[in-house]
């Protein structure tokens, strides 16, 4: 998945200001402790994040 998917499906999902902060602040376990934007930077693929997401905020199957 592209960035730009990523992105789009974080906006979709949660709203374009929800999903920016989300990616800025929110630590995730499954991320090694890293946030969205952190995990990225450091290589992580937008499928892991993606993943770790969606698990995180109990998104429903349908919408993964």
């Amino acid at each position: 998945m592209r960035h730009t998917d990523f992105r789009s499906r974080m906006a979709e999902e949660f709203g374009r200001t929800r999903a920016e902060m989300l990616a800025q602040d929110h630590v995730f376990s499954e991320l090694g402790g890293c946030t969205v934007d952190e995990a990225l930077e450091a290589g992580v693929s937008t499928k892991q994040v993606w993943k770790a997401v969606c698990e995180a905020f109990e998104v429903p199957h349908t919408r993964r």
